[in-house]
């Protein structure tokens, strides 16, 4: 049974080296959760397994690989996956909740893997971006998706969509319970929201994929196979709706890229933008974490911009880049505890903005030593790189409280 109800949260966007500035990759995202939900920013170090170990995730146990990558993630306190990250490797990975013709609430909150835990399944396992592909298919494949979704909305559930990208390809990989499909993207923009947004360039899909919609009477096998529109069931509307989400973003991408000069900076804006409720700064949903990535080209390494607290027009962007020691912040990490409560779970930062410390035309200032910071830090040698997320992290924790 399909239901759009709540689709209003999140949208993640690329930009292809081809019309940016810098000639590097640019990804962005906005997490739009369930309010009092909060978003925390953490680092898990790279790791070795024995063989044999089990993997807890939120609800469910898998099994563990050998070796497990560098991550930095933002995610929502309570659960074990994450709604955005980047790997050591330079891989970054946003997802978006969707719904089908396969959405149906009392198989989909049956505990399996939640789509934040796939997508922090792609980033330690995932040294490319096609990696991260594969590493999600085939969990999703083998364990399917689903669980409830929110601590706090009830019997909330959802399929998922994600954008993956690296220093050289992105991919929008969409998903139908256990069903998928991926696109490719090599020049150009391309952004996702909470709707089916692949077309008729099927790149990979699940095995036996359109003979299953044939089999299903989904689809004809005469006309072009359309993913959104075979899978959607009838939910398709929202790619032709101009004032929808997907198309305001799309819009917003190709205006800054026209001139092949889009800037890290300009995704900032995009993520701020209010008009098209893409930042989404109150509300039943609104934006709890926001991250912009620029991933690396030549010497230069990968950086990313992490909030870690509600709506970007109101946080800072402070640049993470991987170093020899990534251990983050107190002051951006929740209180442990399985059995807290929401408004249990805030980290001291939020606190901070969630109480309206604006910290003046100062905040806006370290802002821009923020940006400035993250393009000398990537530049050094790897053994010279400092944690400078924390650094930054500080800084807007101390001006806010004047």
């Amino acid at each position: 049974m399909f239901s759009n109800e709540g689709l209003v949260s999140c949208d993640t966007f690329v930009v292809m080296g081809d019309v940016t500035n810098t000639g590097e990759v640019v990804f962005g995202k906005n997490s739009d959760r369930p309010k009092g939900e909060v978003q925390e920013v953490v680092s898990v170090e790279p790791q070795i397994h024995e063989p044999g170990t089990k993997l807890k995730c939120t609800y469910i146990e898998i099994d563990q690989v050998t070796s497990t990558l560098g991550v930095v993630l933002s995610k929502s306190a309570w659960m074990w996956g994450a709604e955005m990250g980047a790997n050591q490797a330079g891989v970054v990975i946003g997802n978006e909740a969707v719904w089908n013709r396969l959405s149906c609430s009392s198989h989909d909150l049956v505990s399996r893997l939640l789509g934040m835990d796939l997508l922090r399944l792609g980033l330690e396992r995932g040294n490319t971006a096609k990696e991260a592909v594969e590493v999600i298919t085939s969990l999703l494949e083998k364990y399917g998706q689903g669980g409830q979704c929110s601590d706090i909305v009830p019997d909330f559930s959802y399929h998922n969509s994600f954008l993956i990208a690296d220093q050289t390809e992105a991919w929008v990989l969409e998903t139908a319970d256990r069903l998928w499909a991926a696109e490719k993207v090599e020049r150009g923009c391309r952004n996702i929201s909470n709707c089916l947004s692949i077309g008729t360039r099927v790149d990979l899909c699940s095995r036996g994929l359109m003979e299953t919609a044939k089999e299903n009477g989904w689809w004809n096998g005469v006309e072009p196979f359309n993913w959104a529109i075979v899978l959607g069931g009838g939910a398709s509307g929202e790619l032709e709706n101009p004032d929808s989400r997907w198309r305001c973003g799309k819009n917003l991408l190709e205006e800054n890229a026209k001139l092949g000069k889009f800037r890290v900076e300009d995704m900032m804006e995009v993520l701020r933008d209010e008009k098209s409720g893409i930042n989404r700064p109150g509300g039943d949903f609104p934006t709890a974490g926001s991250q912009v990535s620029s991933l690396g080209c030549g010497t230069a390494r990968a950086c990313h911009w992490l909030t870690a607290t509600l709506a970007p027009s109101r946080s800072v962007f402070k640049p993470f880049v991987f170093c020899s020691s990534n251990k983050i912040t107190g002051l951006t990490q929740s209180p442990a505890g399985v059995r807290l409560a929401p408004g249990e779970r805030k980290h001291p930062l939020w606190k901070m903005v969630e109480a309206g410390k604006e910290g003046g035309e100062e905040i806006r200032q370290l802002e821009s030593w923020c940006l400035e910071t993250g393009y000398q830090e990537r530049r050094k040698p790897f053994s010279e790189i400092d944690n400078v997320f924390n650094e930054a992290v500080e800084k807007e924790f101390n001006l806010r409280q004047f």
